[in-house]
């Protein structure tokens, strides 16, 4: 990868810009804002401004970040860690009606985000399912989960897609470690799993390969503070810069390492 760049105005800002998601033609970006990390949850879900924002890539430029609506009217939620495959959208929420945070989905339709639906209690309950990513092929979902039998922390776990159902999951042992793994994504060939992995307290972004059906040793790609990896179709690089101080978060940028 090249040496990371700060993307400017308007996409990042003196809030806090974090968890990006780039499409695979890398022309749409979602991220997740906050104009104040240091704001507790529960009055983020009242400012009607954080949540999931998407800005569009036109001659070279990001457009004007606007946000994206995923509640009906009058309601609240505070929305984020947004994954997208096609006509789908999938999305972490706490909100009116469910207790602590949940998965949904959404579909694109008429041009907008519409049709937002609860994942369901085997997701949410049993399997504990923490941000995710979705193969292309939409067999295998990988996600990051606290939940019994893994390394420790938070590991990355796999649930395959068969006859209608997303069936039990299986630790990555490869990639996983006493350490807290999470926020996966796999490229569009499916052959490179990048991760989250964060060790006393500073997250670095690793990448592992999948050489004959097997997840091999991570390697260290971008460290220092620096988290929730997403790539495009062309292998760019987007990934949240978090400032941190005291061990708290006091800000968070979207960064582009470009492939060389």
């Amino acid at each position: 990868m090249r040496s990371p760049l700060h993307s400017p105005f308007p996409l990042n800002t003196a809030g806090a810009e974090d968890s990006p998601f780039i499409t695979p033609d890398g022309r749409t970006l979602y991220f997740f804002f906050t104009p104040d990390p240091g704001v507790p949850p529960e009055r983020q879900l009242l400012d009607r401004v954080t949540g999931v924002y998407a800005t569009s890539e036109r001659n070279g430029a990001w457009t004007t970040p606007e946000r994206v609506v995923l509640q009906d009217p009058g309601t609240l939620a505070l929305d984020g860690c947004v994954f997208v495959q096609g006509a789908v959208m999938w999305f972490c929420s706490a909100r009116e009606g469910y207790t602590g945070v949940n998965l949904f989905t959404a579909e694109y339709h008429e041009g907008a985000w519409r049709t937002w639906r609860y994942t369901g209690d085997t997701l949410n309950r049993e399997y504990q399912v923490g941000e995710l990513h979705i193969t292309a092929d939409g067999k295998e979902m990988s996600f990051y989960s606290p939940r019994n039998g893994g390394k420790g922390g938070l590991d990355i776990w796999v649930s395959r897609y068969e006859n209608g159902a997303w069936k039990s999951p299986e630790n990555v042992e490869a990639v996983n470690t006493p350490s807290n793994e999470g926020w996966p994504f796999l490229n569009q060939d499916g052959d490179e799993l990048w991760f989250t992995r964060t060790d006393e307290g500073s997250p670095a972004i690793f990448r592992s390969t999948n050489v004959e059906g097997a997840w091999q040793e991570p390697m260290l790609i971008i460290s220092s503070f620096a988290a929730e990896p997403s790539l495009d179709e062309k292998g760019n690089l987007y990934f949240a810069h978090h400032y941190i101080r005291d061990g708290k978060l006091i800000e968070a940028d979207i960064f582009l390492a470009r492939k060389k």
